[in-house]
């Protein structure tokens, strides 16, 4: 169906939220309220649209999210079948609490372990839990003895944007390759704090000026709406992609397209879990959301 709306015939990657339950309320998380809900992939269900995906639009890789997908009690089988049945690019995003014995099990099929981070010591325990930021330490060191790679994602508020170089060369000290830099957007919880947002767009110019002269050997990548004029509404091709970075499903089983392309449309896409089928619904509150590369700073 997705083909047929909008010409897209493949997909590179899917992020996959396996849940919205978590074990943080972190101050800036965007789904806010939904973290209260039950809705969730079973296994069976989640296995089914890695199969869809892989069969129908060429996707090679999968991103394990939630809530905290660690918490997911079928992450195992997931990324089991994910590596060895369908042979794709395995990665979960993970607040890195309390991870070890579950992250053991599945090392020999994950092929990167990204945690988030949202600057040093007590800055990032404030935004997201006291003790997280030495917890997320420890699972970055355990995946580095179990032989996974590691990255690590932050997103950038008033509170920390003077630590994103610092936290940068301690992720170099803990050998993460790669740390994504996030745009906060008024939703969810961080609704409730605007006292996280940046008030000077001038302030990401800055922040890009000073990665450029740094000496990182971890490669930094900058969502493209970290800068001053933001991200443009739209800069499709004639015509409209026929392929995209990525999409996103979350547990209720909407699709939206967060991928590298860029531009917004009112149209949702839906993955029915009880007919293993993706349908097209026009939706008020799901847009279909894409958006411009990202800038790279550091080693590629």
């Amino acid at each position: 169906m997705i083909s047929e709306v909008t010409g897209i015939r493949r997909i590179r990657m899917l992020y996959l939220q396996l849940l919205y339950r978590c074990n943080f309320e972190c101050l800036h998380c965007f789904h806010g309220k939904r973290l209260q809900h039950a809705d969730a992939f079973t296994a069976d269900e989640a296995i089914n649209l890695l199969g869809l995906m892989r069969d129908q639009y060429g996707t090679e890789a999968v991103t394990l999210l939630g809530g905290e997908p660690f918490v997911y009690r079928d992450l195992t089988q997931v990324v089991q079948y994910a590596k060895r049945d369908l042979g794709l690019r395995v990665e979960i995003c993970t607040n890195g609490y309390r991870i070890e014995r579950r992250l053991t099990e599945i090392a020999p099929d994950l092929d990167l372990l990204r945690v988030s981070l949202e600057g040093i010591g007590s800055t990032n325990d404030h935004i997201r839990k006291f003790g997280s930021y030495r917890s997320a330490l420890s699972a970055l060191e355990i995946a580095q003895r179990l032989g996974v790679r590691t990255g690590a994602t932050m997103t950038v508020t008033s509170r920390n944007i003077e630590e994103v170089l610092p936290l940068a060369r301690v992720l170099q000290g803990y050998g993460v390759e790669q740390l994504k830099l996030h745009c906060l957007r008024p939703v969810g919880n961080a609704a409730d704090h605007p006292e996280l947002l940046i008030a000077d767009p001038a302030a990401y110019t800055r922040l890009r000026g000073r990665l450029d002269a740094a000496d990182l050997e971890i490669e930094v990548i900058v969502d493209a709406d970290l800068s001053e004029a933001g991200a443009p509404d739209s800069c499709l091709p004639d015509g409209g992609p026929v392929e995209i970075e990525r999409i996103e499903a979350d547990p209720r089983g909407a699709l939206t397209m967060s991928c590298k392309a860029v531009g917004k449309d009112s149209h949702a896409f839906w993955y029915d879990k009880l007919a293993d089928h993706i349908d097209h619904r026009p939706s008020p509150t799901d847009e279909l959301t894409l958006a411009v590369p990202d800038v790279v700073y550091g080693r590629v």
